[in-house]
């Protein structure tokens, strides 16, 4: 059985999908289920298979990870 918040994202939904703050592109950390956004410095969740795009709940990335 799969869980759900771990379910991989769709390759084409990662082709449309852009930073709502920058419009730039995101990258899919399949390992946290985030979306990044390095231009903006935030990572987004994935919930139940669908990404959070709201940069009030977005994750600041760490000095490491930007």
């Amino acid at each position: 059985m799969t869980n759900a918040s771990s379910a991989a994202l769709d390759p084409k939904l990662l082709e449309i999908l852009v930073c709502p703050l920058t419009r730039g592109p995101l990258i899919y950390d399949r390992e946290r289920n985030e979306l990044i956004s390095k231009q903006a410095g935030l990572a987004y969740s994935i919930r139940d298979g669908i990404p959070v795009m709201l940069p009030d709940e977005a994750r600041p990335l760490g000095e490491g990870e930007a």
